[in-house]
């Protein structure tokens, strides 16, 4: 009876182990293949919005062949490699919260860059606020520091 149980848990843990997709040929490396997927989740997020759609289809873009071109790859070495790091879940899920961290910082390069665009737009506008005033004749209080 024990030479069966060590005989079935040893079946267990080799069946564990076993890969169920053989590594392809071809398989894009693991920080390309990042690289890839999160270009295509900001794809993904760009055709969410119809206008983006439109602007695509206007300039002859077909934004799938767009991303293949860019990261130099063909539509079935891509799917390989999908499918074979899938076959991988704790590597999958540690490649999708890198691509999370990633959007994320730029997400934040972003909002930052906004807030200064934004900051620069209210300073032009109180500049020109002020310079039309002048041209009315209406007094304007230069600061020292505005000198």
């Amino acid at each position: 009876m024990k030479k069966i149980i060590i005989l079935l848990l040893s079946l267990g843990v080799v069946s564990c182990v076993e890969k169920l997709i053989e590594k392809p040929d071809n398989l894009i490396p693991r920080d390309k293949m990042i690289a890839i997927l999160k270009d295509m989740a900001i794809l993904n997020a760009a055709k969410a919005t119809k206008s983006n759609i439109r602007i695509l289809k206007e300039n002859g873009i077909e934004p799938t062949q767009h991303l293949f071109e860019k990261h130099d790859i063909d539509s079935t070495g891509f799917v390989e490699s999908d499918r074979y790091y899938a076959s991988l879940p704790l590597e999958y899920v540690s490649m999708y919260e890198e691509i999370e961290a990633l959007l994320t910082k730029e997400k934040n390069v972003m909002d930052e860059a906004k807030k200064m665009k934004d900051s620069l737009n209210v300073i032009e506008r109180m500049r020109l606020s002020k310079k039309n005033d002048s041209i009315k004749g209406i007094p304007v209080k230069i600061s020292s520091d505005q000198k």
